[in-house]
């Protein structure tokens, strides 16, 4: 990798560290996003750069907030991700890339029509939803998590649409997404996923990602709950189009 191409992707590493810490997400579905439509850096070397990123993000991120997680939530979708993880590491390794495609694609165009609903509705529902429901959508985030780094979109919209104010949807989301790259980390260490290249990478992210996070926890935006809802659905429909843009024309 040139000096150029490392560069411009801890640029979006800096980037998407900032928006997660002040939404409680975006960071794999940003790097992945751009990673992927530039042809920055392959997707399995960025998937596992951003597992540990994304552990490093909650370690500086949560301490203090762990207060506003509403935990028998937590607990169901915990239970749901952590083996979904590994059965999409080991099903990335067995799908054709005919299968692979026709996923990403699917995922793309559920990201965009989930999106454009709930941007048009941003209002939170009025009543929490069932446990059963937590943890459906933690083993949907743990697939799409082992598949392609990118868990987000089910827990994003199903805490999103929550009644809970966005300090406990941010965190609960750092916490999930903690949850998920520790168990893909250890899970893919074992595969020999982590070449010198990706330790190198590493290395320098490490202070970036902590600057990142402490600006992110001491400069937020100053919208409204409102408004920031808007801004993550709107994001998110974004990214659904990439995915869709590069499945049909790569």
């Amino acid at each position: 990798m040139s000096i150029e191409t490392a560069a411009a992707l801890l640029g979006v590493i800096a980037i998407g560290t900032y928006f997660q810490t002040v939404t409680g997400f975006g960071l794999g579905m940003i790097v992945i996003g751009v990673t992927s439509g530039f042809g920055l850096a392959p997707i399995a070397l960025v998937a596992a750069i951003i597992s540990l990123v994304t552990l490093m993000n909650s370690a500086v991120a949560l301490p203090g907030k762990l207060h506003h997680i509403d935990w028998p939530a937590a607990r169901y979708v915990l239970a749901g991700v952590l083996p979904s993880t590994v059965a999409g590491v080991l099903l990335l390794e067995y799908m054709s890339a005919t299968a692979s495609t026709l996923l990403q694609l699917l995922l793309g165009l559920t990201i965009i029509y989930s999106g454009i609903v709930f941007m048009l509705r941003p209002a939170p529902l009025t009543q929490r939803s069932s446990n059963g429901s937590f943890f459906l959508s933690g083993f949907l985030s743990g697939l799409f998590g082992g598949l392609f780094g990118m868990a987000g979109p089910p827990v994003i919209f199903h805490f999103y649409r929550q009644p809970f104010d966005l300090a406990t949807v941010r965190n609960m989301l750092l916490l999930t997404f903690a949850f998920t790259a520790g168990t893909r980390t250890i899970f893919a260490g074992t595969q020999g996923t982590f070449t010198p290249e990706v330790w190198v990478l590493i290395g320098f992210t490490v202070p970036l990602v902590a600057l990142a996070t402490l600006a992110g926890r001491r400069y937020p935006p100053p919208f409204s709950q409102l408004t920031m809802r808007r801004i993550a659905f709107g994001v998110l429909i974004v990214i659904g189009g990439g995915l869709v843009f590069n499945t049909l024309f790569r």
